[in-house]
């Protein structure tokens, strides 16, 4: 049986670019999985589109989040018949049309990779020149560009620049002491060392003071559907900018993922990838009371002393009850030291929260802070400071 274009036989070539564009576009595409792929194609065949794409789908994607990007590639590669020989190029040819097809940005980079004709439905040929060229824009526009709008390469780029952003918070004074020239309460043990060394005379009265430490930190980061862009850059942020500081990472969706085992890893990368096995319900809903029940009945020794300042990255959409989410608020509240909601949704101008979800937990929160671009994430460290000392 000779798949694919019958003059040419070239099914396997076209499988094989349609995995390559699927690896450009972040799917972890290995070689081993395309030829599992073409084997799959000979047992289905190519008489029903559908049974193609399931049999595709099934050995070329391993992560739910990479879903939605296969099936818009797929789309691309296999809309048109015609296109068989294109296929060999690794690109869908765009045509000029009214209302054109607008796809996730790392699957529009992905095809956009050379310059070939195409044969629109309306048109004759038609001699598209691309610019296949992977130009990274400046660090001064990247600055204020949205995370949701990032092309693949310039989030990788953004990607690398947010773990070089600090995160510098205000120590506080533990209830350890320490020696030193002034202090809070005189340290009578040392003062009588020395006035045993002065004959019994008393020169000057040591102090103690109290040891400055850093404030434990709680992350817990929306992985639903609308805060993808967003959550993968942040947990970068956040794992590179809280480094040596006392912390615990939560991902919540429709439930509550352990992250802990993952930010242990000094590697960004490694813990990115450790965090993306653990985490069963990337790219779903969101029930925050649901997850925070979780943290109140699994996880509570996590909240140390009403020390703790939790940073809660959500966009407020939650899907579950407004009665649970509330209890579960005032119950952190009463744990912690402060409660930040760091919300992507800032980026409106006027945006108010209206949502249910939202709405309980800006009464519940401390402060709402802005975190989807680079110039807010500098800014982080500044607000959060001055919130911190409010109150």
């Amino acid at each position: 049986m000779i798949l694919g274009d019958a003059r040419s036989g070239k099914l396997p070539d076209h499988i094989t670019a349609f995995g390559r564009a699927l690896r450009r576009a972040g799917v972890p595409v290995d070689s081993s999985r395309v030829v599992l792929a073409i084997t799959a194609a000979e047992m289905v065949g190519v008489a029903r589109r559908d049974d193609l794409r399931a049999a595709l789908e099934a050995v070329m994607v391993s992560r739910p989040q990479d879903i939605g990007v296969f099936d818009e590639m797929f789309d691309a590669f296999f809309r048109n018949p015609e296109l068989a020989q294109q296929l060999l190029s690794q690109m869908l040819p765009k045509a000029a049309k009214a209302n054109p097809v607008r796809r996730k940005a790392r699957v529009q980079e992905a095809l956009s990779v050379a310059g070939l004709k195409a044969r629109t439905p309306n048109q004759g040929e038609t001699e598209l020149k691309i610019d296949a060229a992977m130009t990274a824009s400046d660090q001064q526009r990247l600055r204020h560009a949205d995370f949701a709008g990032l092309s693949a390469s310039e989030f990788r780029l953004v990607e690398q620049l947010v773990r070089e952003i600090p995160l510098p918070l205000p120590p506080i004074r533990s209830r350890r002491e320490r020696a030193a020239s002034r202090g809070h309460r005189p340290n009578w043990a040392r003062a009588l060392q020395e006035a045993r060394r002065h004959d019994g005379e008393l020169l000057r009265v040591p102090m103690m003071s109290r040891r400055p430490q850093p404030l434990p930190l709680l992350i817990l980061v929306d992985i639903s559907g609308s805060m993808e862009r967003y959550a993968r850059l942040l947990l970068a942020f956040l794992h590179q900018a809280t480094h040596g500081t006392p912390r615990t990472a939560f991902a919540f969706g429709t439930e509550l993922t352990d992250l802990r085992a993952a930010f242990r890893h000094s590697d960004t990368d490694q813990m990115l990838e450790l965090a993306n096995d653990a985490i069963a319900d990337f790219a779903g809903g969101t029930r925050l009371g649901a997850s925070l029940a979780q943290l109140r009945t699994r996880h509570k020794r996590c909240l140390v002393g009403r020390r703790t300042v939790v940073l809660l990255i959500t966009d407020g959409l939650d899907t579950g009850t407004p009665e649970q989410l509330e209890e579960e608020l005032q119950w952190l509240g009463r744990h912690s030291r402060k409660l930040l909601w760091l919300n992507p949704l800032l980026r409106y101008d006027g945006y108010a929260p209206l949502a249910t979800g939202a709405s309980v937990l800006h009464r519940h929160a401390h402060g709402m802070l802005a975190v989807h671009n680079l110039s807010r994430l500098e800014d982080l460290a500044r607000s959060m400071a001055a919130l911190m000392q409010r109150g």
